[in-house]
């Protein structure tokens, strides 16, 4: 086998992962409201170096990075929740951090079908 085909192999195992990790954020998302995110980001943290180089690595990267800021304005809002007087700051943080998560899934799948690089 010429190591061009390997690479090639290599480079589709590496995307179809990435999809399936795509579309374990979203399930988490949509069952959870990414409670059960944790799982595909452990696979993304480990599987990230091994893309080095290509633009799948991007997407692992994307994908972690929404990850935390989801949770980030997630915990904010819950903050705020919590003090009582930001109910409906919190409601309105929550709404648009789900907003934010969802643009983020689906430009991202949409971006890996194409073979596009996320912007970093």
């Amino acid at each position: 086998m010429s190591d061009a085909l390997i690479l090639d192999r290599g480079l589709d195992s590496a995307k179809s992962l990435a999809w399936w990790l795509y579309i374990g954020h979203a399930a988490s998302f949509l069952f959870s409201l990414g409670l059960l995110s944790f799982i595909p980001l452990f696979i993304n943290y480990i599987k990230r170096p091994d893309t080095a180089g290509t633009f799948v690595y991007s997407h692992h990267t994307w994908q972690i990075r929404s990850f935390w800021w989801y949770l980030g304005w997630m915990l904010l809002g819950g903050v705020l929740f919590a003090t009582l007087i930001g109910i409906p700051l919190a409601w309105l943080i929550w709404v648009g951090a789900w907003l934010w998560k969802a643009y983020r899934l689906i430009k991202g799948l949409l971006d890996l079908n194409a073979n596009r690089a996320m912007p970093v």
